[in-house]
């Protein structure tokens, strides 16, 4: 009878050691299946911390974040990672969705919403749907205080050179979807693309990048290594793809942007490089690019004479430029006159 009588006071002790071995069990399952500490992928860059004032000096501040690995719920301010995303496979869930271009329209998800615009977030909306990851850059760059109190914030603007910032955008994004071998594959296509442009334009004599709007002229410039993203934007016929200014210095020659049809016969480079900006910014009445240029001075042009007039694609050059989807346009843009 005695030794019976301690199996009751046992069975509490092994009650408990077999609920805490469940428990254990559970928690390993849970793990396994992914319930543990989320892994997440480290992104470094200078935030300007004035960027909301346009008219204020950039004061720098380094910033890393940890991302979460593949993120459920992708918020997107900044259309070359929009573009980037969807090349390597990713879907977005929210973007400005009036400012994305029909060809970026398929990456994004069917029940996609609008977060706003480029340049304003509508932040009930973002923080309502509990997004996991938010994307800023460029002109979205000063959203970033509000929107990184809502989830992961990161923005990848334009730094360095054009092709510097594609390889980290996409590098980076790649490692975020779990994409690192589509990323690596990209990079070395649009490397070897730019490649095949440069290759092309050695051999085409000088040119001259030019902005159309509102019927006037801009002169596009090289954007030299301290240059904004406006600037490596305009810069991009020559730093991207190695097309040699019709003049030294552009911008003193010019003495700022705007020009006049004569200095296009003055100067009369090989090639004319024309971005329209207002088919860009879909301008309502803006008169084309080609009509503008239609009058009888131009027609003077060599550029002209020869049929070497190039209109280059205007989102891809003004709106989106950065991304893979879009460098492949711009590829083929610069290809035209290797034909």
């Amino acid at each position: 009878m005695r030794a019976s009588r301690p199996l009751p006071a046992l069975a509490l002790p092994l009650a408990a050691v077999l609920a805490l071995s469940a428990c254990g069990g559970d928690a390993d399952a849970d793990e396994q299946a992914g319930g543990g500490a989320a892994e997440t992928v480290s992104f470094t860059w200078d935030r300007n911390v004035n960027a909301a004032d346009e008219a204020a000096d950039p004061e720098l501040e380094e910033t890393t974040v940890e991302v979460p690995k593949d993120p459920e719920t992708i918020v997107v301010f900044d259309m070359a990672s929009l573009d980037t995303i969807g090349a390597l496979g990713g879907e977005v869930a929210g973007a400005p969705l009036d400012s994305v271009p029909g060809y970026l329209e398929k990456y994004l998800a069917d029940d996609a919403f609008n977060v706003g615009t480029l340049f304003e977030a509508d932040i009930i909306e973002v923080e309502s749907q509990q997004p996991d990851l938010i994307i800023i850059g460029g002109r979205s760059a000063a959203l970033y205080d509000d929107l990184s109190e809502i989830a992961p914030t990161v923005d990848l603007s334009l730094r360095g050179t054009y092709i510097e910032t594609l390889e980290r955008n996409a590098t980076f994004l790649g490692e975020v979807l779990g994409a690192e071998e589509e990323a690596e594959a990209a990079i070395a296509e649009v490397t070897d693309g730019i490649e095949e442009a440069k290759a092309a334009t050695a051999d085409a004599g000088t040119g001259l990048g030019l902005m159309v709007s509102g019927g006037e002229l801009s002169a596009m410039a090289p954007a030299g290594e301290d240059s904004d993203a406006r600037g490596a934007r305009g810069g991009l016929i020559y730093d991207a793809f190695g097309v040699e200014p019709v003049v030294e210095d552009i911008k003193a020659a010019t003495h700022g942007e705007p020009v006049s049809f004569e200095f296009l016969l003055e100067t009369n480079p090989d090639y004319l490089w024309v971005v329209d900006r207002d088919a860009a910014t879909g301008e309502a009445g803006a008169q084309a690019a080609e009509a503008v240029l239609d009058n009888e001075i131009v027609r003077q042009t060599k550029a002209a004479q020869e049929d070497h007039i190039v209109y280059l694609d205007p989102v891809a050059w003004y709106v989106v430029f950065g991304g893979i989807d879009t460098t492949k346009i711009m590829i083929d843009d610069v290809l035209q006159i290797a034909g």
